[in-house]
C-alpha cells in the first residue's frame, strides 16, 4: 500500500530565484525508511512540511493513504502523523510525561491508557519511567530530549513518522546509540501490522546510507535519484549525485549491502 504519494507537485515561495520543490513525482510504500538529502535550500524541508500541511503545495496533488492532504482537516491529519524536529521541540513547563501524554490528551484518550502508552515509550526509547516521568526538559541531555521527542511522535501510534534533522545537534556517540534505537523501533512490527513508514531529512550522506531503505536525492528542488543506497552507490544518476555521496563509507542498511 502507499502511504505517501506525491503527483506533479511544485511549490513556490515569492521572490526565490527557484521553485522551492519543482514537479516531484514520488511515491512512498508503506513500512519504507525513506531518507532526504541533498544541499542546503534544496526542499528537504518543504518537502517533509507539505506531509502533514504545514506548508501547502502551489501544485498536483498529495496524497497521505490515498487521501489528498488538502481534502483532509488539517489539524487531524497533524495529530495522524508523527513530527520530529532537530531541537525535540518540547515544551519546557511541562514534565516529560506530559510533554509524551500531549497528543492522546488532545484525542481524549482514557487516562489509563495514556499512562500505559507513555510507560510503553519511555521503555521503547530506554529511558526509565519512575526516573524521568516527572523530569522537565531543561533536566534531561541533549540526547535524552531527542528520545523524549521520539517518543512524544510515537505517542497516538501513527503510521508515519516525519523527522527533520532529528540527530543534528547531537553528539557522535549518541547520534549513533539514536540512530540504532530508530533503527531497532523500525523493524518492530505491531500485532496484525506492518511496520511503520519513516521520511527521515538529514545532511550527513552516512546517516542516511545507514537508516534508509531508500535514499532520496535532491538539489534546488527537484529530485535528482530515489533509490536504494547500495544502487546510488553503485549507479548515480548524475555528476550531483556522485559529488554528494563520494564521502559515504559505503555503510547501508542490513539486506541492501554492497
Amino acid at each position: 500500500m502507499t502511504a505517501v504519494s506525491f503527483k506533479n507537485i511544485t511549490k513556490r515561495f515569492q521572490n526565490a530565484s527557484y521553485n522551492a520543490i519543482e514537479n516531484i513525482n514520488i511515491s512512498v510504500e508503506e513500512g519504507e525508511f525513506i531518507t532526504i538529502v541533498g544541499t542546503s535550500g534544496c526542499g528537504k524541508t518543504t518537502l517533509l512540511k507539505m506531509i502533514n500541511r504545514l506548508v501547502d503545495y502551489d501544485e498536483g496533488e498529495l496524497e497521505v493513504n490515498g487521501e489528498s492532504v488538502k481534502k483532509t482537516d488539517a489539524i487531524q491529519l497533524r495529530r495522524s502523523i508523527g513530527y520530529v524536529i532537530q531541537q525535540s521541540g518540547l515544551f519546557p513547563h511541562m514534565s516529560v510525561f506530559e510533554n509524551i501524554a500531549l497528543v492522546p490528551r488532545l484525542l481524549k484518550w482514557e487516562k489509563n491508557r495514556i499512562e500505559k502508552r507513555v510507560e510503553e515509550l519511555l521503555t521503547l526509547v530506554n529511558l526509565d519511567f519512575s526516573e524521568f516521568a516527572s523530569r522537565r526538559p531543561q533536566q534531561l541531555s541533549g540526547g535524552q530530549q531527542q528520545r523524549v521527542g521520539l517518543a512524544r511522535a510515537l505517542a497516538a501510534d501513527p503510521f508515519i513518522l516525519l523527522m527533520d534533522e532529528p540527530f543534528g545537534a547531537i553528539d557522535a556517540i549518541n547520534r549513533v546509540n539514536l540512530q540504532n534505537e530508530l533503527l531497532r523501533i523500525h523493524n518492530l512490527k505491531e500485532k496484525g501490522r506492518g511496520r511503520k513508514t519513516f521520511l527521515f531529512v538529514t545532511h550527513d550522506i552516512n546517516e542516511a546510507f545507514k537508516l534508509g531503505t531508500r535514499t532520496l536525492v535532491m538539489h534546488k528542488g527537484a529530485v535528482m535519484q530515489f533509490d536504494s543506497p547500495a544502487n546510488l552507490l553503485r549507479n548515480p544518476a548524475n555528476d550531483f549525485v556522485s559529488a554528494l555521496i563520494k564521502d559515504a563509507q559505503g555503510y547501508v542498511r542490513d539486506g541492501d549491502g554492497i
